[in-house]
């Protein structure tokens, strides 16, 4: 498959949170940037636009990005979303999928190819381990999704690799530079581009920690990370509220 015209739609796992880079529009880069410059390196005729926002929540995509990437008539369109539903107290997995569902038809109506991907596997982490029913359901319901729409399904659930914490960022939520990589390479091999990039070299086996290290670690985490991640939530405010789309039109990748 050749594409010129690729669109990336969803929240931060799009936007590229957790790869930091200050001279990127919103200080970050991400693996569809990644993804982006492989492509161009192969065809400088490629346009990529980002219309991801940290901390959209599924209707907050589908409102925002929706109309604007049908207007973009792209060949490629990513999208990522729900995830943030899916950490709220109560969700209906069954309507939030059947939205989305209803969204990428609207996507596929206009010839792109579509790329989905499935929740990850969030046993790794306490504060998430509880939800990890929830997590299935909903990729159980995108896979469907996904076949009967003929789109690439990026099966984040099985990516083992991302079981441990060597491809996250300090917040445990997002991923680090080394993942965003990682999922650069996931999709450009999922589509059967050839590609220059290099496989993360395995991070180095960290040396075990006292009890009391740990707990220190993980008090700091939960002050610096959980806590004002409740307070957004309470509050009704987001991460990405101040924030626009780093790549608001189709342009070159420079």
């Amino acid at each position: 498959m050749t594409f010129q015209r690729y669109v990336a739609l969803g929240d931060s796992f799009t936007e590229g949170v957790g790869d930091v880079d200050l001279t990127r529009p919103n200080g970050v880069r991400g693996w569809a940037d990644r993804f982006a410059e492989a492509m161009a390196a192969r065809d400088p005729a490629f346009r990529y636009a980002n219309l991801a926002i940290r901390g959209r929540k599924l209707d907050g995509v589908l409102a925002e990005q929706i109309e604007p990437a049908v207007a973009m008539r792209p060949d490629l369109v990513s999208i990522y979303a729900g995830g943030n539903d899916m950490l709220r107290p109560k969700v209906d997995l069954d309507a939030l999928v059947g939205r989305y569902d209803e969204a990428l038809g609207k996507l596929a109506a206009t010839g792109a190819h579509l790329v989905l991907w499935t929740a990850h596997d969030p046993s790794a982490s306490r504060m998430y381990a509880p939800l990890r029913g929830r997590f299935a359901i909903y990729n159980e319901l995108v896979r469907e999704v996904a076949d009967d729409r003929g789109a690439t399904l990026i099966d984040f659930w099985r990516m083992d690799e991302y079981h441990g914490w060597d491809l996250w960022s300090d917040d445990r939520l997002h991923m680090n530079s080394a993942g965003h990589q990682r999922m650069a390479i996931a999709v450009l091999d999922a589509l059967d581009v050839e590609h220059p990039l290099d496989m993360p070299a395995p991070a180095p086996t960290a040396p075990p920690v006292a009890r009391r290290v740990a707990v220190g670690q993980n008090l700091r985490w939960t002050r610096d990370e959980a806590l004002p991640w409740v307070r957004r939530r309470l509050t009704g405010r987001s991460s990405g509220d101040s924030l626009s789309p780093r790549r608001p039109d189709l342009a070159p990748v420079e």
